[in-house]
């Protein structure tokens, strides 16, 4: 197993019931529950859209572990014969989604607004960041991953390390800069627009997170902690 997704494990269980320097102790803890079923309901809407290619359903017959392992013997460098547009831009959305899904059920980190100077708000992100590595290195590597549905892989020069490593990296990238421009532009147009304004502009311009909120069944211009303005 790539190292990444071994470290993000730790800063996710090493992390747990502490506070930062900069903010006083909560009680509450992660909602475990609440994380794997927003993950997992992910999972199967992107395999269902995998479905509708051929090169997944064209695998989908043969001995299951034979050649899921087969598969995983297909990682190697990095280009995965993908579309700059699937690597760079699909998966850091990918991974911003997955960091969101952890930062909405962490009650220490999910009503945390962009600062820089505080610990709390970097805690909250780098959180987020490695469960997008967990989330990632499980989409691409595990049974019920691309490697075990599909068998990417199989085929050589179709799996490579750029996905395990650019999802959580540009996710974390992503959520930073969502985050910044929800605090610093969308915020100015709620000061001076509709109830309806906002939520268009909170959706446009914040897309990983308005993706997580419909993973809770919640709208997606929803912000835990702030309400919209009132109806014009």
């Amino acid at each position: 197993m790539p190292f990444l997704p071994v470290a993000a494990v730790v800063v996710l269980l090493g992390g747990a019931g502490q506070s930062t320097s900069d903010t006083p102790a909560v009680a509450s803890r992660v909602e475990w529950k609440a994380v794997l079923a927003q993950s997992g309901l992910l999972l199967g809407i992107q395999h269902s859209l995998r479905f509708a290619q051929d090169k997944t359903r064209l695998h989908l017959d043969g001995p299951f572990w034979r050649d899921y392992v087969r598969s995983l013997r297909g990682l190697e460098g990095w280009k995965d014969g993908n579309p700059v547009t699937t690597n760079y831009l699909g998966h850091p959305l990918m991974g911003a989604i997955t960091g969101y899904i952890w930062i909405q059920n962490d009650p220490k980190g999910r009503a945390v607004e962009w600062d820089p100077r505080s610990g709390r708000y970097w805690s909250s992100r780098v959180k987020g960041m490695a469960w997008a590595a967990v989330y990632s290195t499980s989409f691409e590597l595990a049974p019920w991953g691309e490697a075990g549905i599909g068998n990417v892989g199989y085929d050589r020069g179709t799996m490579a390390f750029v996905d395990l490593v650019v999802t959580p990296l540009g996710g974390f990238g992503l959520m930073v800069l969502e985050d910044y421009v929800d605090a610093t532009l969308i915020r100015k147009i709620e000061r001076h627009g509709s109830e309806m304004r906002a939520r268009v502009f909170r959706v446009l311009l914040n897309p990983s997170r308005s993706l997580a909120n419909v993973l809770r069944f919640k709208r997606p211009s929803h912000r835990d902690g702030r309400a919209l303005p009132a109806r014009q």
